[in-house]
């Protein structure tokens, strides 16, 4: 039985040296070293041994298996390094290639127009205000000439949190702030820029939550070509020195007189073309002198003062300026897109 282990021990080793794989060394572990292999099996033969003969090969049989366990614990520290150093050869890095540059962001379109245009009316003399998003039903709606139940508020499907909770429509609450601030005093001078919802369907030219600016001025002696003198100043600047403009009569009930403003199309220069319509004109913008009801509600008297406002949607600026046809770019974060304005 002795030779029989001795020769068990030579053909275990022998195996084990030839191993190439973790799996195939843990295959020859489980043969020789488990429950149903060689080793045990002449164990459990030691019954019909003789008493002197047992303790001689109990201590040959624990000797083999020692031997058999080095020789597994040698080959898989072996075969892990050698594995190990294989992986940091394919994993390794050329330290002479050239490093790549952090990619460039870009302010984007949407900001960069609001900016313009606030700089635009910061140079002539107006502030900048803003006010909360969730609003009032009296600031956004009572304030403005918009009782309950006023056929106009149909105009702007809203999205109301309590019955007297809505999250804004536009951001004229931001006027009537501004002016119950102001308590009297003049002159008010502001734009308001700011985001603002409504229920509608989002296509290519509309959105449930877009960005507008809108602007008061409030004084003695206002009137309605001190309106058009601004706007016109503004789109100048905005569009380019031969843009033109013309005011054509409209409703709005915190307005009185009403005008929607178009602007000459910069496509076409006004000769008509496919953005235009054929017309030659673009529509920008809503505006008119402040109705006497809402300068009376805030705390102006409209004998002694008078006023202008207006409002724009950001997105309709920045399509025109820049060309482009769908609203929805500005809020899918398409990389492809954002990137067009590093540049600009």
């Amino acid at each position: 039985m002795k030779d029989k282990l001795l020769a068990l021990q030579d053909e275990a080793l022998k195996l084990l040296e030839q191993a190439d794989s973790l799996s195939a060394l843990n295959d020859l572990r489980v043969k020789y070293l488990g429950k149903k292999g060689p080793l045990t099996e002449i164990l459990r033969g030691m019954g019909a041994l003789s008493a002197e003969e047992r303790p001689v090969i109990g201590q040959v049989a624990n000797e083999v298996r020692s031997a058999i366990e080095n020789a597994v614990q040698s080959k898989q520290e072996a075969l892990e390094a050698a594995e190990t150093q294989k992986r940091l050869m394919s994993e390794t890095i050329d330290v002479t290639l050239p490093g790549r540059a952090p990619g460039k962001g870009a302010v984007h379109p949407l900001n960069k127009v609001i900016e313009e245009i606030e700089d635009i009316f910061l140079g002539m003399g107006f502030k900048v205000a803003e006010g909360p998003e969730v609003e009032q039903d009296y600031y956004n709606f009572e304030a403005l000439n918009l009782p309950q139940n006023h056929p106009a508020r149909d105009m702007q499907d809203s999205f109301y949190v309590t019955e007297e909770i809505l999250m804004r429509t536009h951001t004229s609450p931001v006027q009537v702030r501004t002016m119950e601030s102001m308590k009297g005093e003049v002159p008010v001078k502001i734009i308001c820029p700011g985001r603002v919802y409504r229920r509608d369907d989002d296509d290519a030219t509309h959105s449930h939550m877009f960005t507008q600016i809108e602007g008061l001025v409030i004084d003695k002696h206002i009137r309605m070509s001190d309106l058009k003198g601004t706007l016109l100043q503004f789109v100048q600047e905005m569009f380019g020195p031969e843009t033109r403009i013309r005011m054509r009569p409209s409703f709005f009930p915190f307005t009185e007189p009403s005008a929607e403003v178009d602007v000459s199309c910069m496509m076409c220069k006004g000769s008509g073309c496919r953005v235009c319509k054929q017309t030659g004109w673009l529509e920008i913008l809503g505006s008119g002198m402040v109705h006497p009801r809402v300068l009376e509600m805030s705390g102006y008297d409209p004998k002694v003062y008078s006023g202008f406002a207006f409002g724009m949607g950001v997105e309709r600026i920045a399509m025109l300026k820049y060309g482009i046809d769908d609203i929805r770019h500005f809020y899918t974060n398409d990389i492809r897109f954002l990137k067009q304005f590093v540049h600009i």
